[in-house]
């Protein structure tokens, strides 16, 4: 007689055999090559819920990356080496120091050179691009650029030449020619700010425009006839000494100018649109109020720059400071400041300006002709461009392979 099952028992064993088989068939597999993956499914080794189990924790605990450095770990002594390397080599730094070489040279070995006489001729000479140098490292900095400030030279000096010889006086004539440049840089940074035109293509155009205008207002004369006294502070020097009397005023513009770029909200503010215009718009910078008042400094100092021009030469003519912009330019990027603006410094920007201005001053004393003076000015614009954008490719490519040096062995 075969077994009967005790009543109620035999529904058990089938539904816990169904059980052992669903719980078997629903637990995954473990595949291999998955640890540390969330793997789908009612397992209870998935990722997020409370398990018992040491090897669940490490199936959910990721890998390390092998070339990953340590959080918090101090920098190599290599590291702090390369960093202080690099910020005493920066390009401006090597600007100033090319230029203190260029002078004991010429002290030491060009005859005339270190001689009272020339010494403030040098000054005198460079002072025109100094002048218009310190807006334009504003400007460029905020990433524009006004390439009129030699054509808004020679019209003012033009100006002044004509209402000299139409009778006004000399006091009336400077205030003048002032609000005229101001009015060209308004001009430039109107259509720049309100029109949304590039200050390259616009600038290009303007200084035809007024370079023309000189021409028409004054045409092929020149006037020389401006009073002594004037002349005299434009060119002459402070007694016993080879300092001309307009350094000093000079030298005040240069202050105000470097607290202005480094020391206020206003300058932190002119780095910030140049380097990220759409960033700065968001922090609260007012980006065209900022660019047309820098466009209208600009435009003044370029007419302070040919009024001084026209008493330094004792000569007011319509092509006055013709070429200034190039040698403007030129000194500004070759100082370190970054033609795409947002980087450089103002101190950087005046030790361009002395380089180029020494470097002319000892080409002339060696008899080298006008045009190889330009040739070498303009071979100095392609390197004050592609020399800072090399040295920051360079620096950061040799920080990469130090930093992977460092990493690599902490890893193995």
């Amino acid at each position: 007689m075969a077994d009967t099952p005790a009543p109620g028992t035999a529904g058990q064993d089938d539904s816990a055999a169904s059980t052992r088989r669903a719980t078997r068939e629903d637990t995954p597999v473990p595949v291999p090559g998955t640890v540390g993956q969330d793997i789908p499914g009612p397992s209870p080794r998935t990722a997020g819920q409370d398990t018992h189990s040491p090897r669940t924790a490490r199936e959910d605990t990721p890998a390390p990356a092998p070339h990953a450095p340590r959080q918090g770990a101090p920098p190599s002594r290599a590291a702090g080496r390369g960093g202080s390397l690099a910020r005493a080599v920066r390009w401006d730094t090597a600007v100033g120091a090319l230029l203190l070489v260029l002078l004991l040279l010429s002290f030491s070995f060009v005859d005339g050179f270190g001689n009272a006489l020339n010494l403030s001729f040098l000054i005198g000479n460079t002072l025109p691009t100094a002048l218009i140098a310190l807006p334009m490292t504003l400007l460029v900095v905020s990433g524009e650029i006004d390439l009129s400030v030699a054509s808004t030279a020679g019209l003012s000096g033009a100006v002044m030449g004509a209402l000299w010889n139409a009778g006004l006086p000399i006091e009336t004539i400077i205030p003048l020619c002032l609000l005229l440049g101001a009015v060209c840089g308004l001009a430039n940074g109107l259509l720049v700010t309100r029109l949304g035109l590039p200050s390259l293509a616009v600038t290009i155009g303007t200084m035809a425009a007024y370079r023309g205008i000189a021409q028409i207002v004054l045409g092929s004369d020149a006037v020389t006839d401006f009073p002594a006294r004037y002349l005299d502070l434009a060119a002459g020097r402070i007694d016993g000494t080879f300092v001309p009397y307009a350094l000093p005023p000079f030298l005040a513009l240069l202050a105000i100018a470097a607290v202005t770029l480094h020391a206020t909200p206003f300058g932190r503010s002119l780095f910030a649109l140049g380097a990220n215009e759409e960033a700065a718009r968001f922090a609260g910078v007012r980006v065209r109020r900022q660019r047309l008042l820098l466009f209208t400094a600009t435009g003044l100092m370029a007419s302070a720059t040919g009024l001084f021009w026209a008493l330094h030469y004792a000569s007011a003519r319509y092509d006055n400071a013709t070429g200034l912009e190039l040698s403007v330019v030129a000194a500004v990027l070759l100082g370190g400041i970054d033609f795409d603006g947002g980087r450089g410094t103002l101190g950087g920007a005046l030790a361009g300006v002395f380089l180029l201005g020494t470097l002319q001053n000892v080409m002339s004393l060696l008899d080298v002709s006008a045009q190889s003076q330009i040739v070498v000015t303009g071979v100095l614009l392609v390197v004050s461009v592609l020399g800072p954008r090399v040295v920051r490719r360079t620096a950061a490519a040799r920080a990469g392979r130090r930093a992977a040096a460092t990493v690599l062995p902490r890893a193995s």
